[in-house]
This record gives C-alpha cells, structure tokens and sequence, in this order.
C-alpha cells in the first residue's frame, strides 16, 4: 500500500529526475512587435519551433520525442476542433489547457513514464496587447503571460530571461533578434564563464516570426536559414 509519504518522495524524486534532465535545455525566447510575435533559439539538430495552427506556435525545451510527442498532441487537438468547430475555437487557451491534463497524469502516474518537456505556446492577435503566451511545465502546471515569455533548463533561468525580455525596447525585427541572442547568451550562462563562440559551439540559430498581419497564406515565418 501506498502511503501520502511514499507517494510525495516519489513525486519528489520524478520532479528531480526531469529537472536533471530539463537544466542543459537550449532557452526559448519569445517576444511581441509590430510585426508579430518572434520567437528565438538556438538548436542542435531537430527544430524546436513549430507553427501549431494559424495563429498559434509552439516551442519547448526537454527531451527531443517527448517534444514531438506534445506538438503531435497539440497539432491533432487544434486541428479537430478547427473541424468540428471552427478556426476562432483554436485558441492557445485550448490547445494549453488540453495539453495539460495528459501531462498531469503521466507526471502522478508511476507506472508510466513521464514527459521531460517544458513548452511555450503562443498566439498572435491583432495588436500587441491581443498577444498572448502560456509557458507549460512537465508536471501540468502552466501560467500566462503578455508581451512575451521564455522558458529554459530551469524555471528560475526562465523568469529570469522573461524579466530582461520586458525591458528590450526594439521595434524592428533585426535589432529585436539580435537582443533576443544577447539575452539567450546571457540566460545560458548567467555566471559568464564561457565564450560566446564556446556556448554556440555545434549549435544553430533558429528565429520565427509569426506575423501579425493575415495578407499572407501563412504567417509562420522562418528568419534563419533550415540546414538539412
């Protein structure tokens, strides 16, 4: 039989285990301009962001199948209820909201494994002030934000990086990126112990730009040149 006290430590030692696995984890950054929404990393192999439905984005940080696990989730969710209901129902409070309960589970279920992910969704609007961004941890518990968000190996990096992320004063896209890599940089390695050129070593720079405006047939738009 289980006891409260064999269930927390257990609860405990999963949160450790994730947490071990999340801290090397590559920062997201994501902010609102005029133009949209732009979303910046830096990436190994695999992509780390994706376009969701139209107007939605998702990018994480974590374990690389568990990463694909929720956005096959998160891109079948938008999809079915674009079909059943309509475009305006996919919102990021759906999509955020039903990601989280199969996330709660597999963390408080010890016969299955939980997932090492901590996502960002976001969605464009119509202004700045329409932007809106869930970040959503491993264990299901997710908060909401404006303007912008970040999350990272650590919850404290993340909170940490977003609360520099408020103070970026660029309109433009370009100067927008290149503070957003300044701030990467620093969020990586807030002791300042390495060398830029040793923090992006085998590493490649990835930026999307969700577009505010709906003149195009998509607003995801890559800003970095894709490596295959």
């Amino acid at each position: 039989m289980i006891t409260p006290y064999d269930w927390q430590e257990g609860i405990g030692n999963r949160a450790q285990y994730i947490e071990g696995k999340l801290a090397t984890g590559s920062p997201v950054l994501a902010i609102s301009l005029e133009e949209g929404i732009l979303v910046f990393t830096f990436r190994r192999q695999a992509r780390k962001i994706y376009e969701i439905y139209d107007r939605l984005i998702f990018a994480a940080v974590g374990q690389q199948s568990d990463v694909e696990a929720m956005r096959m989730s998160a891109l079948e969710f938008a999809s079915r209820e674009g079909y059943n209901r309509s475009d305006e129902d996919v919102t990021i409070q759906r999509v955020a909201t039903a990601m989280s309960a199969p996330l709660k589970r597999a963390f408080g279920d010890f016969a299955s494994a939980p997932l090492v992910v901590r996502s960002l969704f976001a969605e464009v609007g119509e202004t700045i002030a329409d932007d809106l961004y869930y970040t959503l941890d491993y264990d299901g518990d997710y908060a909401v934000s404006r303007r912008c968000a970040a999350v990272a190996g650590t919850l404290e990096a993340g909170a940490n990086i977003e609360a520099s992320l408020r103070d970026v004063k660029a309109v433009e896209t370009a100067d927008a990126m290149a503070e957003l890599r300044s701030l990467w940089l620093k969020g990586s390695d807030p002791d300042s112990q390495k060398t830029e050129q040793e923090l992006v070593e085998s590493l490649k720079e990835e930026a999307v730009l969700l577009e505010r405006s709906g003149l195009h047939e998509n607003r995801f738009r890559l800003l970095t040149i894709e490596e295959f």
